[in-house]
């Protein structure tokens, strides 16, 4: 199968490096900028399992006149308007998306662009980000991606892609229920992104002060509520992963939300924090730490925006 990977960031360009490594077919759309610095230092990939680089194929937006088999998708959600239409050629009758975004509100933007039959369901759980140099690094040594037809069992496209993605520094698993799997996923990112920003500071810092582990789980069974009452009631197996995921005593886990905060960066908030909390308030249930969550970085984004247009009076 041919691949394209939008972007060349940190989940693109992890997942992506992983597959030029092993001989398949990737090709990255990018910008001219990220173009030009793949071509000149190659793909660079720092990890707890080995670094290694890849000279990657790249196209530009403009340059994109096929189909490919696979689109997988792991642009930032504010960047994913832009990224429909760059991709939109590469979209064909066969084509199958995959997004590997945090939430869920971009399935109806790509379902609605593409069609439900194109748009398979996907999350990853990967801890990277780029470094000043532009190469990938990958902070912690989880590596996964999971993925289904939204509509459930498993179908032989799926199967596939599976196989397809079954490469060196991939854990991937096809799903039969990708919905649940996304679901328990925005409840995890939710909770940790919501105590992060709002505490600006790591997992174990939070939990080394008084009521700092209250404050986790509260949070966490806010979100766990939202979950349930949509169809989706966290498994327990889930439950507890999460449960040891926030006790781990000086962890230093904390959501890519808050290191955006920490350099001046736009975030995912209202994908993330702003989805669930709007949900929870469409289905009456009361959350008052994720509307708090969700008000601190919304404030930190007027701020952000502010400093932006003062920075430069033409955007103003």
């Amino acid at each position: 199968m041919r691949v394209l990977v939008i972007g060349a960031g940190a989940l693109g360009g992890y997942y992506g490096a992983c597959l030029v490594r092993a001989g398949r077919d990737v090709t990255f759309l990018v910008r001219e900028k990220r173009a030009e610095q793949l071509r000149r230092n190659g793909l660079q990939v720092v990890s707890p399992h080995g670094d290694f680089a890849v000279q990657p194929k790249s196209l530009q937006a403009g340059d994109l006149k096929e189909a490919f088999d696979v689109v997988l998708v792991g642009v930032k959600a504010y960047s994913l308007d832009d990224a429909l239409n760059q991709f939109a050629p590469a979209v064909g009758p066969h084509t199958m998306i995959l997004p590997i975004l945090n939430g869920l509100k971009h399935l109806d933007a790509l379902t609605a662009r593409f069609g439900a039959a194109r748009v398979l369901g996907g999350l990853a759980n990967v801890s990277a980000g780029l470094d000043a140099e532009g190469r990938v690094v990958q902070f912690m040594a989880n590596q996964t991606i999971v993925f289904g037809e939204i509509e459930g069992a498993l179908s032989e496209r799926a199967l596939a892609l599976e196989t397809l993605l079954q490469v060196p520094g991939i854990d991937v698993r096809a799903s039969e229920a990708i919905m649940q799997d996304m679901w328990e996923k925005f409840v995890q990112l939710s909770t940790l992104a919501g105590i992060t920003c709002l505490m600006r500071a790591s997992i174990g810092d939070i939990l080394a002060v008084p009521n700092g582990e209250q404050s986790i789980f509260r949070l966490f069974a806010e979100c766990c509520t939202v979950a349930t009452a949509s169809g989706f009631e966290p498994r327990a197996p889930f439950i507890e992963f999460d449960r040891k995921l926030f006790t781990t005593l000086d962890s230093p886990l904390k959501a890519s939300m808050l290191r955006d905060i920490e350099r001046g960066s736009v975030t995912e908030s209202e994908h993330i924090l702003g989805d669930m909390a709007n949900r929870a308030r469409a289905l009456g249930i009361d959350a008052p730490l994720l509307d708090l969550a969700r008000a601190h970085v919304a404030a930190y984004e007027v701020g952000r925006r502010r400093a932006v247009s003062a920075n430069n009076p033409l955007t103003g």
